[in-house]
């Protein structure tokens, strides 16, 4: 991955002037300043933006501030993010699969992004920021009791709802991705 840092503060300065709806009361310079400090999270966004992520600064209920505190940004992208669809759930669920792999899972493929899926709440709140996955899903970590009995959690939005369903782990869909976020 490049990090083309110019071009990449570029898309996300412009991207957080257009939504913000997504992050009242903070300031861009705050956020900035962040960033330049963390090649690291610069590297992290630049893999989001690449696969489709549009990631944008978002208050999920956390402690992102204009005052120093945590900036967190998630995948913003209408439908779930192209670049990381057809994935299974996680590795133990790849390794199940006897025929008909996909190329990889959600959980690896995000590690090695260097951000994290939503849990069904960050999820949820995303969704009150506006209105994504209407043709897509995302997966979503899933609890353990859950994942211990073979199956793994995805959301979506459909007739202006948030639903959250499950699958086998080991499941994967052209239109089924994940969406990430990154606390800076």
């Amino acid at each position: 991955m490049t990090n083309d840092r110019p071009d990449l503060l570029d898309v996300l300065t412009d991207r957080f002037h257009r939504h913000m709806e997504r992050h009242a009361g903070v300031e861009w310079s705050h956020v900035a300043a962040r960033l330049l400090a963390s090649p690291a999270a610069m590297l992290a966004l630049a893999a989001m933006e690449e696969t489709g992520g549009e990631p944008d600064v978002v208050m999920l209920g956390n402690a992102t501030d204009s005052a120093g505190g945590p900036v967190t940004f998630v995948d913003c992208s209408p439908e779930s993010p192209a670049g990381r669809r057809s994935l299974c759930y996680d590795r133990a669920a790849l390794d199940a699969r006897k025929a008909n792999k996909p190329s990889g899972n959600a959980l690896e493929a995000a590690a090695a992004m260097g951000v994290e899926i939503l849990d069904e709440s960050e999820y949820r709140a995303l969704q009150r920021l506006g209105e994504f996955d209407r043709k897509t899903s995302s997966w979503v970590l899933t609890p353990a009791d859950v994942r211990t009995l073979g199956g793994a959690l995805f959301c979506d939005r459909r007739f202006g709802r948030v639903f959250v369903y499950h699958n086998g782990a080991e499941s994967y869909y052209a239109a089924r991705g994940f969406r990430a976020k990154l606390v800076v």
